[in-house]
């Protein structure tokens, strides 16, 4: 959607590429970046996490807290901390958010959505295009930006992950988990 025209309500509709447009340019060709979801998900995302857990393996408070350690375990093989990381979020975890800015290696990537470019539809765009993307299992806007990226044949999404004996990151349940019913709660 280009944002021309009405919805079926009458409403105008917005551009499915504001957020990008916004942080790269209308011109700009294939940027390269990676995009981190934050959602806390109110009063109930560790509990709603515990239960993908139970499922998946995934470390039940990992995808919530978007600890910047969590984060380099994903990004750095990958020579993605020298792109931008664009974080999507609905600002309910300002603390997770701030983490990352606070970190020396992270923090100077860390790129936020302009409040007037930041919105669902933007935020999915800029999620499903990204290079990386790193999001919350217990989280519906995480699993459908999963699922479109899968379906167009991206990789380097990272849902499911946790410490193996020895404390290193590692995805314990691959693309497919975000088709299982056990996990799609939602």
């Amino acid at each position: 959607n280009t944002g021309e025209g009405t919805t079926l309500a009458g409403y105008g509709t917005r551009n499915m590429c504001e957020g990008i447009d916004a942080l790269f340019g209308k011109d700009s060709a294939s940027p390269i970046y990676s995009v981190i979801h934050i959602r806390q998900l109110e009063k109930v995302g560790y509990a709603i996490l515990a239960a993908v857990s139970k499922h998946t393996g995934c470390d039940p408070r990992a995808a919530i807290e978007m600890r910047p350690d969590y984060i380099r375990t994903i990004l750095k093989p990958l020579g993605m901390l020298n792109h931008p990381i664009v974080v999507i979020s609905d600002n309910q975890n300002i603390e997770a958010i701030q983490r990352l800015l606070d970190d020396p290696e992270i923090g100077p990537r860390i790129v936020l959505v302009p409040e007037e470019a930041a919105w669902s539809g933007g935020d999915m765009t800029l999620g499903v295009m990204s290079n990386v993307f790193i999001g919350n299992p217990a989280s519906s806007f995480s699993g459908f930006v999963a699922k479109s990226r899968l379906a167009l044949g991206k990789g380097h999404t990272y849902l499911f992950r946790a410490r193996d004996n020895e404390g290193k990151w590692s995805t314990v349940c691959g693309d497919s988990c975000v088709f299982y019913k056990e996990v799609n709660h939602f």
